[in-house]
């Protein structure tokens, strides 16, 4: 039997693209051991808007209030989840605004969390959109995403050198 025909629900992710001084916001994390590279929020929870999430996940990770934006993006493609093959991801991507300063664990490297933090892990980083590549991702919708906004000019191109 094929992958696709195990698939028997859906799982509706909802994340948000902040730009702020020429930089992406970005989130490392370590959940149940399996450790990425994505863009805050995280799934839609039963009773709560796509809009409602959003604002709900970056109050949760971030503590802080956003204005969401226009859907930008929605993975075209199948998606199965990485952590439970039964789910069929899908992705939206939206524009936010920040409508404070966000706090939590911010870093210049990948994963780097707070010493002594052990099970989940979080931190965030401002990357610099120069830098902004699909290999920094772990997910393909992410990889996706990054794709789009390069070809609308967001970033720069493929053969710019990244390592500068």
């Amino acid at each position: 039997m094929s992958a696709k025909h195990e698939l028997n629900r859906f799982n509706l992710r909802v994340y948000g693209i902040c730009i702020r001084e020429d930089c992406l916001l970005i989130t490392d994390e370590v959940r149940g051991g399996f450790p990425m590279t994505k863009l805050p929020g995280g799934g839609l929870e039963f009773g709560e808007g796509l809009e409602d999430c959003l604002r709900r996940e970056w109050r949760e990770e971030l503590s802080v209030e956003i204005e969401v934006g226009k859907v930008f993006f929605v993975n075209p493609f199948l998606i199965q989840s990485a952590f439970n093959p039964r789910d069929q991801v899908i992705c939206f991507y939206y524009q936010v605004d920040l409508l404070g300063e966000p706090e939590g664990h911010f870093a210049t490297l990948p994963m780097d969390f707070p010493a002594g933090e052990r099970g989940d892990l979080q931190a965030f980083r401002w990357l610099p959109l120069s830098r902004v590549d699909e290999s920094i991702f772990t997910f393909p919708s992410d990889k996706a995403l990054v794709r789009e906004l390069r070809g609308l000019n967001f970033l720069p191109p493929d053969d710019q050198d990244f390592r500068r």
